[in-house]
């Protein structure tokens, strides 16, 4: 008998676990008022800051599902244009049940590694709302797919203004050579160009440039802290 509640007592516990693991994972996208610079959506991406310096930010990200598509362009500017288009589309009703989708903050571009002159591939995602996480609807335009991004930890600058080629292209040559000099590990050949503003913001806007660490994040200057959940 005694073994017998030990073992519904463990499936339970185990049940109970897991649960609580779900609503971790889900909470990564959550209220907007745990963020004091992603204000404009209901929901925000949240994380965990690792360790921070005068220059620049680590923090871990969960796992997230997005919604994303790719253009192709010399520019930044052009391919945004285009890719938030069609996003937008998706989130207003182009998807396969048919029903508008909660906008989230941040508006991420896998930006490439290139000349100004040379043709580059970006892919723009939009966050998907808590509620859409476990089971999104499916993009009626084949241009248009979902993927999840795993647990990942990144370097992240921040900076103020327009996000444009330029702009974002000088804070991530900063954030870099900042990141060289401390002799930090990350991925090469692309970085992300982040953005928590609509466009029709004019002022305090919040943009920031992440470079994906591959090892422990490195905060020479600072010491390293306990994860805090919903920094």
């Amino acid at each position: 008998m005694h073994g017998a509640q030990h073992c519904v007592t463990m499936i339970y516990l185990s049940g109970l676990v897991a649960f609580l693991l779900l609503l971790t994972a889900e909470a990564r996208v959550g209220n907007s008022s745990q963020l004091a610079f992603c204000s404009e959506t209901e929901q925000c991406l949240l994380f965990d800051l690792i360790c921070q310096t005068d220059k620049y930010e680590a923090r871990h990200y969960g796992s997230v599902k997005w919604v994303s598509t790719e253009e192709t362009s010399f520019f930044m500017e052009m391919a945004a244009m285009r890719a938030f288009r069609r996003l937008y589309e998706y989130i207003t009703g182009a998807n396969g049940s048919g029903k508008k989708i909660a906008m989230t903050a941040p508006v991420v571009v896998r930006m490439p590694d290139k000349r100004f002159w040379e043709m580059g591939v970006y892919t723009m995602s939009f966050l998907l709302p808590a509620e859409e996480q476990n089971n999104p609807p499916k993009p009626t335009d084949d241009k248009v797919f979902l993927h999840e991004m795993p647990e990942t930890k990144v370097y992240v600058g921040s900076y103020g203004g327009w996000m444009t080629s330029m702009s974002d292209r000088n804070n991530a040559n900063s954030l870099a050579s900042v990141l060289n000099s401390a002799d930090a590990k990350y991925k090469k050949g692309f970085h992300y160009a982040v953005g928590y503003n609509s466009p029709m913001t004019m002022f305090n806007r919040h943009n920031e440039v992440w470079f994906v660490a591959e090892d422990d994040p490195e905060c020479s200057s600072s010491e390293e802290l306990e994860f805090s959940p919903f920094s």
